[in-house]
């Protein structure tokens, strides 16, 4: 489950980061991946969107061709790290339900 965490995370940092390129600069910078948790000071992760999540997917697939290979994926070092593990079909790709379902944690 941490995995995951760590996914939505570097996944939503990454939509952020684009929104954040196309955003007016007088607009403030926030970090969309973390919001404060209540007590002990620490940053709980929140549940990507749909919209996030299809964001960032398209970012990364450079060729849009509807699937990440293992360099598109390399965008998000997670992903990377498990890309093995994300490509549950095995076909040498990650598609976008693969990585939606790595990115949310759903079955």
């Amino acid at each position: 489950m941490a995995a995951c965490g760590f996914a939505a995370a570097a996944i939503l940092a990454a939509a952020g980061a684009a929104h954040a390129q196309t955003a007016a600069p007088s607009r403030p910078a926030t970090p969309p991946a973390t919001a404060a948790a209540s007590g002990g000071g620490t940053a709980a992760v929140r549940q990507a969107t749909s919209t996030e999540v299809n964001t960032a997917f398209d970012r990364a697939d450079d060729n849009h061709d509807a699937r990440l290979t293992r360099a598109e994926a390399e965008r998000f070092p997670e992903v990377s790290r498990r890309f093995e593990q994300i490509d549950t079909n095995h076909d040498t790709f990650i598609s976008r339900e693969e990585f939606a379902k790595a990115v949310t944690g759903s079955p």
